[in-house]
C-alpha cells in the first residue's frame, strides 16, 4: 500500500502535468493566429473537394477547451440558394491537437448544421458534383502529387438533399437528413450511415465501399447498401464499377408489408385488384446500361412463392419481363375486380371495374404452376403468359387443367370510354360441365362431360354493364350427361297416357342425354339460340328462342319427342313446351292446347271455346270429366264451373 506521502506526491505530479497541458494549449492559442487556422481549414476543404468555400458569415476560432473553427453561412459550388452544390448555416471543423502544438493545423473532422446539398444530373450522366468526385480521386491517389486531406469524418445534421434532372423532369428531396461519412484518411474504405425522410416516410440507410478510390475512378470495388423504411427494405451486397458504364453485380434483397403501398409511395398506380400485399425478393442481380437482370429469383407475393428470372427496366417506361414457376398459385386477389358474379350467384357483379392502374407500367411475364386457385375454381397444371402494354392487359392461357379437362384461350382487359373493355376467346375441352358452367355463369343445370367455346366482347363500367353490350358467339357440345330440374321422359310418358294429368311439381328430377348441342349468337346482350338439340335415347328435344344475358332469364320454345328407340325416325309422342324464368330456376310449361287436343274428353271443350255452336258437345265433355274425376288440378288448367249431375258416360274415351 502506498503511503500517504506517496499519494500526495502522485497527486501533485498529475496536477502539474494537467496544468502544463493547459498551459501549452493556452500558449498555442496565443501562438497560432486565428487567420492561420481559418486559411488552413479552407485550404483543406478546397483541396479535398475541388469546391471553393465562400464564407458569408462570421468565423470563430476556439483552441480551448476544444480546438475548432466555426464558419457561418457557408456556400460551396455556386452562387448560393438552391443553385449551390452545398450550403450550410454552420460548418464546424475540429482540429487535431498534437499537430496544433507544433503549429500544424490539421482538421480532424467536419460537421454541417442544416446543410442543403443539390445534385443536378445532366443527360450525359455528369453532375454538378463531378468535379468533386474527380478531386477526391486525385486526393486519394497515392504518390507525390497526392493532395492533403485530413478529414476523417463528415457529419450532417438537420440537412436536405435535393436531386434534380431537368431533362426528365425528375425532382426528389430528402429532408431531416442525419448522416455520418467515415472519410478514408487512413483506410481506403468508405462508410456512411444515418437517416432521412423521403416522400413523407422515414428511412435508415447505410453504405460501405471497400475501395473508395477504385469506385471514384470507375474501377471495380466492393459495395454494401442497406435502406430500410416503412414502404420497403432493400439490401445489396456485391461490386460496383463505372467503366465503360455503371455496373452493379451482387445479391439483391427486398421485402415489405405491401407492394401496393410501396408502388403508391413511388408515385405508381398499382394494377387493379386487391392483391399486391406482403412481398419479398432475393436474387442475383446485375445492373448494366440502366437495366436490371435478376437470376435465381426467389419471389414471395401474397403468400405465393415462385422461382425464375426477371428483367427490370425504367426507361423509357417501367418494364418487367420474366419467367416464373411455382408449385401453387392463388390468383384470387388479382382478379377480384373482375369477379363475374355477386355473392349468392344471383346477379352479375355491379361493382366498378378499376382499370386506372394499367397505364403506369409494362409487363411481359410467363407463369407456370402445378396448381392454381381462382376464387372457388381449382386448376391443375397451368401455363399463362401475361402481357400489359400501353394500358392493355392480355392473359393468354397456353393450357390449363381445368374442371376435369383442359382450357385454352385469351382474355383482354383495357380502358375504354365509360369504363372497361373486355374481350375473351376461351375453349374448354372435355370438362365437367356442372362445375365449369357453375363457376363461370352460376348455371348448375347441366351434368356430364363436354366442350365449350366462347367468343365475346363488351364494354362498360361493371360486369353487369358489359353484359348489356356483349357481342359474340358460344357453343356447347356434351355427351353422357343430364339436365337437372326436369324429368322430360317421365313427364312425356305420363302425358302420353293421360294428357291432362299435370298436377303436382314436375320441376325436379333429371333428363339424361346421350348428346346435347347448343350454338348461339350474342348481340347486345341477347343470346339467340341457333341450334339446340338433345338426344336422350328415347327422348329428343329441339329448342329455339332467346336468353337475356343481363337479366339472366330465358324465353325459349321447343318440342319434346318420345321415341321407342334411338334410331326411330317417327316419334311416338310430341309435346311443344316453353321454358321461361331465371337461369338458375327456370319454369318449363307444356303447351296446354296440345294437351287438351290429345285428351279425348277435353278436345270438344277446346272446340267449344272456339265455336259456340259446339256448346252442347263441350257440356257433354265437362260431364264426362266430372264423372271420371279427372279434372285438372293445376291452376293453369282450363277453369270450369261445377257441372250438374249427369248419367254415367262410357269409359272408353282417352283422358
Amino acid at each position: 500500500m502506498p503511503s500517504a506521502n506517496g499519494l500526495m506526491r502522485l497527486s501533485f505530479v498529475t496536477a502539474a502535468v494537467f496544468a502544463a497541458g493547459i498551459g501549452v494549449l493556452m500558449t498555442a492559442s496565443k501562438l497560432v493566429p486565428a487567420e492561420t487556422v481559418r486559411s488552413a481549414v479552407i485550404g483543406q476543404i478546397r483541396g479535398g473537394t475541388g469546391l471553393e468555400p465562400v464564407i458569408r458569415g462570421d468565423v470563430t476560432v476556439s483552441l480551448f477547451p476544444t480546438a475548432m473553427v466555426t464558419f457561418t453561412d457557408v456556400v460551396m459550388g455556386g452562387p448560393g440558394g438552391n443553385d449551390a452544390a452545398l450550403s450550410a448555416e454552420r460548418l464546424t471543423a475540429k482540429l487535431a491537437l498534437l499537430p496544433l502544438l507544433v503549429g500544424n493545423v490539421q482538421p480532424a473532422d467536419m460537421s454541417l448544421t442544416r446543410p442543403r446539398i443539390t445534385v443536378r444530373l445532366e443527360p450525359d450522366g455528369r453532375s454538378n458534383w463531378s468535379n468533386l468526385m474527380a478531386t477526391l480521386a486525385r486526393t486519394l491517389k497515392p504518390g507525390p502529387s497526392q493532395s492533403e486531406f485530413s478529414f476523417s469524418e463528415v457529419r450532417m445534421s438537420g440537412g436536405t438533399i435535393a436531386i434534380v434532372e431537368p431533362s426528365r423532369s425528375v425532382s426528389e428531396e430528402l429532408t431531416n437528413v442525419e448522416l455520418s461519412f467515415a472519410w478514408p484518411s487512413i483506410s481506403r474504405s468508405f462508410g456512411a450511415s444515418g437517416s432521412f425522410v423521403w416522400r413523407g416516410q422515414a428511412f435508415d440507410a447505410s453504405a460501405n465501399a471497400a475501395d473508395l478510390l477504385a469506385a471514384l475512378t470507375g474501377d471495380r470495388s466492393g459495395l454494401k447498401v442497406r435502406l430500410a423504411g416503412a414502404p420497403f427494405k432493400i439490401g445489396f451486397e456485391g461490386s460496383i464499377s463505372q467503366r465503360p458504364n455503371l455496373k452493379l453485380e451482387g445479391t439483391l434483397s427486398a421485402d415489405g408489408r405491401s407492394l401496393r403501398e410501396a408502388m403508391r409511395w413511388a408515385g405508381r398506380e398499382a394494377p387493379p385488384g386487391s392483391g399486391l400485399g406482403p412481398f419479398s425478393l432475393k436474387a442475383q442481380a446485375a445492373l448494366n446500361a440502366g437495366s436490371w437482370a435478376l437470376s435465381g429469383v426467389n419471389l414471395d407475393l401474397d403468400g405465393n412463392t415462385a422461382e425464375g428470372v426477371l428483367a427490370l427496366a425504367t426507361e423509357p417506361r417501367v418494364t418487367v419481363k420474366g419467367t416464373l414457376a411455382a408449385e401453387q398459385l392463388d390468383l384470387t386477389p388479382y382478379v377480384s375486380s373482375l369477379e363475374i358474379l355477386r355473392a349468392g350467384e344471383r346477379d352479375w357483379n355491379r361493382s366498378t371495374i378499376a382499370v386506372e392502374g394499367l397505364n403506369d407500367l409494362d409487363i411481359d411475364l410467363r407463369l407456370s404452376a402445378a396448381r392454381v386457385a381462382i376464387s372457388t375454381a381449382k386448376l391443375g397444371r397451368t401455363a399463362i403468359a401475361t402481357n400489359l402494354r400501353d394500358g392493355r392487359l392480355t392473359v393468354a392461357i397456353g393450357e390449363a387443367q381445368a374442371f376435369g379437362g383442359s382450357l385454352r384461350g385469351t382474355v383482354t382487359l383495357a380502358k375504354a370510354r365509360g369504363g372497361a373493355s373486355v374481350k375473351s376467346q376461351l375453349q374448354f375441352d372435355n370438362v365437367d360441365l356442372e362445375s365449369c358452367l357453375g363457376e363461370l355463369f352460376g348455371l348448375r343445370r347441366v351434368e356430364g362431360k363436354g366442350s365449350l367455346t366462347l367468343t365475346a366482347e363488351g364494354s362498360g363500367e361493371s360486369v353487369h354493364a358489359i353484359m348489356q353490350t356483349l357481342n359474340g358467339a358460344a357453343g356447347l357440345t356434351a355427351r353422357q350427361g343430364a339436365i337437372t330440374g326436369f324429368n322430360v321422359e317421365q313427364l312425356l310418358k305420363r302425358l302420353e297416357q293421360r294428357p291432362l294429368s299435370i298436377a303436382g311439381d314436375f320441376r325436379r328430377g333429371r333428363t339424361p342425354f346421350e348428346q346435347f348441342k347448343v350454338t348461339m349468337k350474342i348481340a347486345d346482350g341477347i343470346a339467340t339460340m341457333e341450334d339446340v338439340k338433345l338426344d336422350g335415347g328415347t327422348i329428343r328435344l329441339a329448342v329455339a328462342g332467346t336468353a337475356s344475358i343481363p337479366m339472366r332469364d330465358l324465353d325459349l320454345k321447343g318440342t319434346a319427342a318420345l321415341v321407342n328407340a334411338p334410331a326411330d325416325a317417327n316419334p311416338v309422342f310430341e309435346l311443344p313446351f316453353v321454358v321461361q324464368g331465371r337461369w338458375d330456376d327456370p319454369i318449363m310449361l307444356p303447351d296446354a292446347q296440345s294437351l287438351i287436343r290429345r285428351s279425348g274428353a277435353a278436345a270438344p271443350l277446346l272446340d267449344a271455346v272456339r265455336d259456340r255452336r259446339a256448346l252442347d258437345a263441350a257440356r257433354n265433355a265437362i260431364d264426362r270429366l266430372s264423372r271420371d274425376g279427372m279434372a285438372p288440378a293445376s291452376a293453369s288448367s282450363v277453369p270450369v264451373a261445377p257441372p250438374p249431375a249427369a248419367p254415367a258416360a262410357a269409359t272408353g274415351a282417352r283422358q
